[in-house]
């Protein structure tokens, strides 16, 4: 969940940009081997044992030294970088500033049509979707954290500058799928989180929940908008780790999985995405709640 927009100098412009973006690298470095992870996993055309497990996920470093082999869990760090920091300012600032918007303009509709109580999570629920379909605009640098993290070789020694002057909108490739996993991924996360805080632990106030409540809540809506999002996001990743060159669209995609993995591929990656994604929406939201009245004493 997004920090409250309180207008308070204590959540200044800078603050916000500076604790939220401390945020998202602090929770880089600590979960991006899980999410190579789960890339690797959905990525993987063949069945998946536990004598084939280390391969998948080391593939070249499986035989070596347990160093080596987890530092082989961190390929395209400056792309994730990049994305992460910019995803984390842009969640924890974008989607307050939509529900302001929606608050504003909207509040009588939303009210008449659901009731004043539903009312209020649904323009929760109504800005996640919101902010996660603009979050297209970030897909060329997740697009590179992803073919770094799976197919390295798509690079073949260029850098980032000469990638984005040759590829162009090639790196947009999958931006319909993506905003297609975003909009219900979001809606999802807000919308449970919101359903948790009002129903399950009567929070009226949610910019005053407690950490307690604020880690319930960001899980139950972290399960939900990752198990919702799963197969859309199977598809996307698929799409985006391709060679440059080479154009799949996402119906293809599709009928090669159902057709060579069965439906459940769908669901490939999921069970370490929900394992992680708990934990990792509650430390980023709680640094970034304890940085941003940090920094806003300097800034």
């Amino acid at each position: 969940m997004a920090p409250h927009m309180s207008g308070k100098g204590s959540e200044s412009g800078t603050a916000r940009i500076l604790g939220s973006g401390t945020a998202g690298v602090a929770e880089l470095l600590i979960f991006h081997p899980v999410d190579t992870i789960a890339k690797r996993l959905m990525s993987n055309k063949n069945k998946v044992s536990f004598s084939t497990l280390s391969s998948i996920i080391f593939r070249e470093k499986a035989t070596a030294t347990l160093g080596k082999r987890f530092l082989s869990l961190f390929p395209g760090l400056g792309y994730a970088a990049g994305y992460k920091v910019s995803q984390r300012i842009y969640k924890f600032g974008g989607q307050p500033w939509f529900n302001d918007l929606i608050t504003r303009h909207y509040k009588t509709e939303f009210t008449n049509t659901f009731g004043e109580r539903k009312g209020k999570m649904m323009m929760q629920a109504t800005a996640g979707s919101l902010t996660g379909i603009g979050e297209v605009v970030l897909l060329p640098l997740d697009a590179l954290k992803i073919k770094r993290q799976v197919n390295p070789e798509a690079f073949r020694g260029r850098g980032v500058v000469r990638i984005f002057l040759e590829e162009g909108t090639t790196l947009y490739r999958g931006w319909g799928w993506t905003m297609a996993r975003n909009a219900p991924g979001s809606f999802s996360l807000f919308g449970a989180s919101a359903v948790t805080k009002e129903y399950i632990l009567g929070v009226k106030d949610y910019s005053k929940a407690t950490w307690a409540q604020n880690f319930i809540a960001s899980i139950a809506g972290a399960v939900a908008s990752i198990t919702v999002a799963a197969p859309l996001d199977v598809v996307k990743t698929r799409i985006q780790n391709a060679n440059f060159e080479n154009k799949v669209s996402g119906v293809t995609v599709i009928k090669e999985l159902l057709k060579n993995e069965g439906p459940f591929a769908l669901f490939k990656g999921l069970t370490p995405k929900i394992l992680v994604v708990g934990p990792k929406l509650v430390f980023s939201y709680t640094m970034a709640q304890s940085l941003i009245p940090l920094f806003g004493k300097y800034v």
